[in-house]
């Protein structure tokens, strides 16, 4: 029977308010958060470390965890099921501030995911930067962590 898999994503803020986003490298146009699914073994701090390192770059201590949400789920669409066990993923947010420069962030270090990344405010992320089916959940994140309805 198909579950939903483990997954962490990390809001990193700057001192202005502004959170990161970066642009995936296999879909142009695509923007999210680092995020990535929890390994056998690893908790969601430890996993949390291991993707924002892997995907930017950083060192745990170039940000601060501030908040944490979790329970938000999608499924993958059309009846996807991956690694023959998961239909979705059920995730958890990281509030962070960010105490590094851009110069800290590193998109090469590991396999790369993301060509690119930018500060925005809260408000201006756009609900078509993402998959259909992973709308529902930003719609909550965002209402959940800053109170903006996109």
């Amino acid at each position: 029977m198909a579950t939903y898999r483990p997954n962490v994503a990390a809001i990193l803020m700057d001192a202005t308010g502004k959170i990161l986003v970066a642009e995936r490298i296999d879909f142009k146009g695509s923007w999210q958060f680092p995020q990535g699914g929890v390994d056998k073994g690893e908790d969601l701090i430890g996993a949390l470390r291991r993707e924002v390192e892997e995907e930017l770059g950083l060192k745990p201590w170039l940000y601060q965890m501030v908040a944490c949400r979790t329970g938000y789920r999608y499924k993958f669409p059309n009846g996807k099921v991956k690694k023959r066990l998961y239909c979705g993923q059920v995730q958890t947010y990281f509030l962070c501030r960010y105490l590094g420069t851009d110069a800290d962030i590193v998109l090469d270090s590991h396999k790369q995911e993301f060509i690119s990344v930018k500060w925005i405010e809260p408000k201006d992320f756009s609900l078509k930067w993402v998959p259909a089916f992973k709308r529902r959940v930003f719609l909550k994140v965002f209402l959940d962590f800053f109170r903006v309805r996109l």
